[in-house]
């Protein structure tokens, strides 16, 4: 008896390479050149209410205030960011291994002054601090290192010197308060860190890459990072300056303990990169030099871009520990020093 073959309905499809898609799949995205044609379109479409908001008082003090900030602050992110990722990419972590002191109480003030010599953005000391912990540096030190490099490198003071031209004292608080809450914080996490708290960082995504590779692939992560947020930052200063009504920033900056507080908390929602900081500090001349000296310090401390990376390389469970104590410490350091500096 001749039996007949019927077609399995499971049969499975050969697989289908994401070169394979079908013609329709990618008009579901919204992709970037679409987008870009949209905003265009809009625009010439409403091209006379745009010319007339453009054309109105407020948006000329808007535009001009941004536009400052930004051209002050592009040459020194550029260059803090080129130098960055050379050291990041040509100068060997094993290298800080050997020049810190063997006791970590020692290497944490060694880490932290060797900030006042090595230029770098916040973006680039989270995965050097990785390194040098994977690389058997007390974690003391490697965090007095993470907090005093964004903070005291030479581009970062001499942005703040250009920055506040008729006050060169600045620079000199904004070194020492920076430089003692790093060296506080890595004695604090010497004495009451626990091993379990801070989980071993990953190895870094450019190691085993050629160093041309590695290079420059460090200064396009960091400049579409540090530029994307001194935009940010000059649209908010800004905005502080041109559309918030001046009675309320002079009420808050009449008050010496919410000015302090309000501006360590828009540093760290602004997220500004520490070569650009101190122009948008400069621009908030309504608070009180103090005030400024907080934004400046805690800035390339903590803030929301600096949360994640360290929860990212070091682990949530530190982060959540490490951050508001800095926080916290880089505010009263910043008011004393203020307070006997300014």
């Amino acid at each position: 008896m001749a039996t007949t073959t019927t077609p399995t309905r499971g049969t499975e499809e050969p697989p289908r390479h994401d070169d394979e898609r079908a013609p329709d799949e990618d008009s579901r995205h919204l992709t970037s050149p679409l987008l870009l044609t949209l905003v265009l379109l809009t625009a010439v479409m409403f091209q006379d209410p745009v010319r007339r908001a453009l054309a109105a008082p407020v948006m000329q003090s808007w535009m001009t205030v941004f536009v400052a900030v930004v051209l002050q602050a592009l040459p020194f992110l550029v260059l803090g960011v080129l130098l960055s990722a050379a050291i990041a990419v040509f100068v060997p972590p094993s290298f800080f291994a050997r020049a810190l002191p063997k006791r970590p109480a020692l290497a944490v003030p060694v880490a932290g002054a060797a900030g006042a010599v090595l230029p770098g953005c916040e973006c680039a000391s989270v995965p050097v601090a990785g390194a040098l912990v994977r690389r058997g540096v007390a974690p003391a030190a490697a965090l007095a290192f993470l907090l005093s490099a964004p903070a005291i490198n030479p581009i970062v003071l001499t942005a703040t010197a250009v920055a506040f031209p008729g006050n060169p004292e600045m620079v000199l608080a904004r070194f020492v308060a920076s430089l003692l809450v790093a060296c506080a914080m890595g004695w604090l996490w010497q004495r009451l860190g626990r091993a379990d708290w801070l989980r071993p960082p990953a190895r870094s995504s450019y190691e085993g890459q050629g160093r041309g590779v590695a290079f420059w692939g460090s200064v396009r992560h960091d400049v579409m990072h540090a530029g994307g947020f001194l935009v940010v930052g000059a649209m908010a200063a800004a905005t502080l300056k041109s559309v918030v009504p001046g009675e309320w920033l002079r009420a808050a900056a009449g008050n010496p303990v919410l000015s302090v507080l309000a501006l360590a908390a828009l540093a760290v929602l602004l997220s500004i990169c520490s070569e650009a900081d101190a122009f948008v500090a400069a621009s908030l001349t309504q608070f009180s030099l103090t005030a400024r000296l907080t934004f400046l310090v805690v800035g390339p401390m903590i803030d929301l871009k600096l949360f994640a990376m360290q929860a990212g390389t070091f682990g949530r469970t530190f982060a959540l520990r490490f951050a508001p104590a800095t926080f916290a410490l880089a505010v009263l350091v910043s008011a004393v020093t203020g307070a006997v500096l300014l």
